[in-house]
């Protein structure tokens, strides 16, 4: 059209370009289609996968007034209207998150879906199209057998497995699903598929086993196809010995792996290459490989061209058919394990012509990368990880190897060994290890010059969208912030663990106490609901959880299972739902909630229990055991009976409601002093956990508070807390009047605190508060103490999900604009869009920018005793006892308030 009326080239271009701002501002179609909470999933295996959107656009007011879901297996056909798989019909609603509900869903196929939405004006806006792929809806899907070599599970060189095939047609789609016990890595004509790192996720084996969805077709060729597999320990075969007993569990066995190669030709045919007797298996390379410790690789053993076409295989042994770990197999839909980046040292320290110590920018989670040249055959690489250095410049491992149990000396605690075969150039990384660590001590058994090219750092973890970002004006604060995410991302391993060196485990405790510095920060769902499914599986008879979720071995069951630490089962779903607005995890886990409220029923039929691990790791002070075991024990009973109330199960629901008044009841009358108006000997723990968990009556809250804050006014507004602790302290000050405490607290930098970590060149947190340069009893990369990072956003940013519209539906907005910073910004983005709470002070005046995502809305609390003003007129407020409340509707809003 431009080109034909020249004349009018310019005042079209001008039209289409106003549209397109129009559209780009005020448009609200929906966007971010996720189905099973993934964008384009492949591998779905559930009947009833949950489809969710946004809606795009930061117009005011804007709200969703209906939708409409179609879905066919046919793009083309779905852009015509012909939704033949399912079709809602306008359905007046304002969710955006549905389970689907059309007709039974057939494994091994795509579907392609979108979204209409109309707004409050009856204006219509459709969405992309979007897809998922189902994978085995049932278990008779499976083909072949699960195969292995024939060796038993103390030999130590990893095993290839590999199939040769030649296809005559041309190939249109192939997909290969992948289970193992253990590790795998499977490649295609030589490459290797995917860029996932230490699939599948760890489980309990015995009980269920993942299975990944790989698309190969770009990798598969006409002709002559080639598949190999190397099959690593992990989890399954632990062989190396710690205080865990990883060594001893009842599952452990060679590794093994079921595979199904589904191709489907261009004629809609399908052929299905399976694992069975038919394929051939040899040791690799890999002389020993530990999740725990370390991996070992002779590069004189490498077979070239093992995994590609016409590679000579008829002294390789065949594949032996073996047992399935388990009788379950599931989809691993969940962000997979990745390498997140790769980091350069930033420096080289050549100690002799044998040892080089490598500096690397931050303490991470993952693994080397070493290239050499040239080597002496034969050359022995000894690449040891550590997080700190002796005064003498060489790796200190001191801190995080006292779990270790060491057999012998072939078996060195974070550290990988490499055998050169000489050749002009060589590379090696391990492919089933990870480590935590800063620091990277490599020696030669010949004299060797390495550089600052000689080896880079890998960051891996749980690949999850960040969906959360602070910035203040305090720089250390910030790193505070920073040294945080980046302890939960290295403790994020299909798993949340506690430390990333010396234990790599599942603890609870440290999990539940962080859950909301991960959802603030990172779209985390897809692996707390693969979490909570362990939580399942590990639930005994009784009802009773381990402390270590998955557990590799026999420990778990004895030390440290009561209620403050495997609250997990009830405070993560709970959490899921408030943040996600998704019950589905809560109706899941409602049975194994109610077991574990009933056996600690059962035990402690008073309601009152000395039953947990108590305020691990105080600074100083030590508090009730009985009253930290209760309070989390009332908190799960409250849990379940709002749960019971959701799912509409009102007999438990009245049950466990009386159940939490009367543990409510019986704390107050044991643990409260109504004269002093202190609970115990008065602790920072002992006050702000009660008032962080509702546990204080009304009538006492306030003077509750108001001991709180002079205790803290003792240890001169430091930290005098375990971990139990730093749960509660920053939230019951910030939420009962005391910010301003709170953030002198959280932003010391003196001992005890974060900022003395940080101030101490800290880039991650650490497991106890003193730096112990002497002592060894600490990791440097912990996150047991980060629940400062969810704090940020709920004691200074002010937002919080509201449980009676949960996933952001409704936001409360409850901001402290504490003196001690000049500014304070926050974002969340939320299942509904980008939440926004950013605040500044100027000329004796408060900023206040909020920005409320389309189809949401909040409650802006204000001191009673505040004035603003606001730029919109569409707003109202009425009083609220301290504060005026002022109700907010989608868009972005600006306030100036005078305290």
């Amino acid at each position: 059209m431009i080109i034909q009326h020249k004349k009018n080239s310019k005042t079209i271009y001008l039209f289409f370009l106003f549209l397109l701002m129009s559209f780009a501002g005020y448009s609200q179609a929906p966007v971010n289609l996720q189905c099973e909470h993934l964008v384009n999933p492949l591998g779905i295996d559930v009947p009833q996968p949950r489809l969710s959107w946004q809606l795009s656009g930061s117009g005011h007011n804007v709200i969703q007034a209906a939708y409409q879901i179609e879905i066919a297996t046919d793009s083309i056909a779905l852009i015509k209207g012909e939704a033949s798989v399912w079709n809602t019909g306008k359905v007046a609603s304002e969710a955006i998150l549905i389970p689907y509900n059309g007709a039974t869903l057939k494994s091994f196929t795509t579907y392609f879906w979108r979204v209409k939405i109309w707004d409050g004006k009856n204006k219509m806006q459709v969405s992309k199209i979007q897809r998922f792929e189902t994978a085995m809806l049932q278990f008779s899907d499976w083909k072949g057998s699960w195969i292995s070599d024939s060796h038993d599970m103390n030999y130590k060189p990893a095993p290839y497995f590999r199939k040769e095939i030649t296809t005559s047609k041309t190939i249109k789609t192939a997909r290969a699903y992948i289970t193992a016990g253990g590790l795998y890595e499977f490649y295609v004509n030589g490459k290797k598929a995917g860029d996932r790192m230490l699939d599948p996720m760890f489980t309990k084996f015995d009980s269920r086993n993942l299975y990944a969805t790989l698309d190969i077709t770009k990798q598969l060729q006409n002709g002559k196809n080639a598949f190999g597999i190397l099959l690593g320990n992990g989890w399954y075969n632990h062989q190396s010995a710690a205080v865990w007993h990883f060594d001893k569990t009842i599952w452990r066995n060679r590794p093994r792996c079921l595979v199904n190669i589904r191709i489907t030709y261009s004629d809609n045919t399908t052929e299905t290459i399976v694992t069975d007797e038919t394929w051939k298996t040899a040791d690799s390379p890999v002389i020993f490989n530990s999740i725990y410790t370390g991996e070992h690789y002779d590069a004189r053993k490498e077979i070239s061209n093992w995994n590609k076409p016409d590679f000579n295989d008829n002294n390789w042994n065949k594949a032996i058919l073996v047992k399935s770990p388990s009788s379950k197999l599931m989809s691993q839909q969940l962000h997979p394990i990745r390498v997140t980046a790769h980091l350069k040292p930033t420096k080289v320290n050549r100690i002799n012509d044998t040892l080089s110590v490598f500096t690397f920018p931050r303490n991470i989670a993952g693994t080397v990368s070493l290239s050499i040249k040239n080597a002496v055959p034969g050359t022995i690489f000894r690449i040891k990880h550590a997080e700190r250095l002796y005064k003498n410049g060489m790796v200190d491992l001191s801190n995080i190897d006292l779990h270790y149990r060491p057999t012998d000396n072939t078996d060195p605690f974070q550290t990988d060994i490499f055998i050169a075969k000489g050749n002009d150039k060589e590379s090696f990384s391990p492919k089933f290890n990870y480590k935590g660590f800063q620091y990277v001590e490599v020696t030669s058994s010949h004299p060797f010059a390495l550089d600052h090219n000689s080896l880079v750092a890998l960051e891996m973890h749980s690949d999850v969208p960040a969906v959360g970002k602070i910035k203040t004006s305090n720089e250390v604060f910030n790193k505070i912030w920073e040294a945080t995410n980046s302890s939960y991302l290295a403790n994020l391993f299909g798993y949340p663990t506690d430390c990333p060196q010396r234990e790599k485990n599942g603890w609870t405790g440290d999990a539940h106490t962080n859950i909301e510095t991960g959802l603030y920060n990172f779209d985390g769902i897809t692996i707390y609901e693969k979490w909570l499914t362990d939580h399942q599986d590990e639930q005994q008879p009784d009802g009773g959880i381990s402390n270590i979720v998955p557990n590799p071995g026999a420990f778990g069951y004895e030390f440290a299972t009561g209620p403050d630490w495997t609250s997990s089962i009830a405070i993560i779903p709970w959490k899921i739902y408030e943040f996600y607005g998704d019950a589905s995890l809560l109706t899941k886990m409602y049975p194994n909630m109610k077991n574990y409220v009933d056996l600690i029923d059962k035990k402690y039929p008073t309601g009152i229990t000395d039953w947990g691990l108590g305020d691990w790791v105080p600074v100083k002070s030590t508090s009730s055991k009985p009253l930290t075991s209760t309070m989390y024990y009332y908190t799960d009973v409250l849990i379940l009976a709002k749960t019971a109330k959701l799912l509409g199960n009102t007999n438990d629901a009245e049950h466990y409601f009386k159940l939490a008044e009367k543990i409510k009841s019986i704390f107050n009358e044991q643990f409260l002093n109504k004269s002093t108006y202190l609970y115990c000997s008065g602790t920072q723990t002992e006050l702000s956990g009660p008032l962080y968990w509702g546990l204080v009556p009304d009538e006492y809250k306030q003077k509750v508070a108001d001991n709180l804050y002079k205790k803290v006014q003792e240890t001169n507004f430091h930290l005098d807390v375990g971990l139990l602790g730093t749960k509660s302290l920053l939230n019951a000050l910030s939420e009962n009047g005391y910010a301003d405490a709170a953030y002198k607290i959280a932003s010391q930098e003196d001992f005890p605190s974060w900022g003395y970590w940080i101030k101490n060149g800290a880039t991650t947190l650490f497991e106890n508060w003193p730096l112990n340069v002497e002592k060894n009893d600490a990791s440097m990369n912990h996150i047991m103490f980060g629940e400062i990072g969810a704090w940020m956003y709920k004691g200074l940013g002010g937002v919080f999900p509201d449980e009676n519209l949960p996933g952001f539906k409704h936001i409360i907005l409850k901001p402290n604009f504490v003196k001690d910073l000049t500014y304070f910004e926050s974002e969340h983005t939320s299942p509904y869009g980008k939440i926004v709470s950013n605040w500044k002070r100027e000329n004796k005046k408060v900023l206040y920018e909020v920005v409320v995502p389309p189809n949401s809305t909040a409650s802006f609390y204000l001191e009673k005793n505040s004035n603003f003003t606001c730029n919109s007129k569409d707003i109202s407020f009425s009083t609220k006892g301290l504060y005026k409340v002022i109700q907010l509707k989608s868009g972005s809003y600006s306030f100036k308030i005078t305290e």
